[in-house]
């Protein structure tokens, strides 16, 4: 048991899987700049998670903004690879888009480092998005899907002949989003009961009732 103990305490070898000690690196990357932002996190601390080294680093990803990005590159791709793992074609549209949207409910509350992650980017004015050349291509994804179901709903007349899914997108994203990050100064001025287990319930469910409702025909 100690030996083992031992070996998963031990940093991985570039040499030996370079792709799992990136995604190491970007692990820990994450969870630091999560917590202290951008400005705040510190390389060191990421190398000193994963035992490794700053100059392990910086060989992978330049500097701290060239990580930075890697890792909202990752989390955004992560994110729309979960969601083209749906198999949402072969539902009617309406359990289809129930479907995706208590993913996205679910997959947030999941996820509070991501959601921390998109606040610090927007603080920071999208700048390093922008820098992001493959960004376009991996959230049209999102877009893609929603366009299939609101034209299937759309055919069978389920579906309000004005739905957008671009609008359909912002308010899934909006009030899943909302759930996580105002959490804190949520409960504090109105009390927690909305983020125990049964108030999520709840909230998940009039989540999925609203957007249901403001596609419907």
């Amino acid at each position: 048991m100690a030996e083992k103990t031992v070996k998963k305490n031990v940093g991985r070898s570039w040499k030996q899987d370079p792709e799992a000690v990136k995604a190491d690196i970007l692990r820990a990357a994450r969870a630091e700049i999560a917590e202290h932002g951008l400005s705040g996190a510190r390389v060191q601390v990421i190398a000193e998670r994963i035992k490794t080294s700053k100059r392990m680093i910086f060989y992978y990803f330049g500097d701290k903004e060239g990580l930075y990005r890697a890792v909202l590159e990752a989390e955004y791709a992560s994110v729309r690879k979960a969601e083209s793992e749906l198999d949402l074609d072969g539902l009617e549209p309406m359990a289809a888009l129930r479907k995706l949207v208590e993913f996205t409910f679910d997959h947030h509350r999941a996820n509070p480092e991501f959601i921390r992650l998109v606040m610090i980017e927007n603080i920071h004015n999208a700048r390093h998005l922008r820098e992001l050349q493959n960004l376009a291509t991996t959230n049209s994804v999102a877009i893609k899907q929603l366009e299939r179901i609101c034209e299937a709903g759309k055919a069978a007349g389920v579906f309000r002949a004005d739905v957008s899914p671009l609008v359909l997108h912002w308010q899934i994203s909006a009030m899943s989003f909302f759930n996580v990050a105002n959490q804190m100064t949520f409960a504090t001025n109105f009390g927690d009961a909305l983020f125990s287990e049964a108030g999520q319930a709840q909230l998940r469910e009039e989540t999925v009732g609203s957007i249901l409702s403001s596609v419907r025909n």
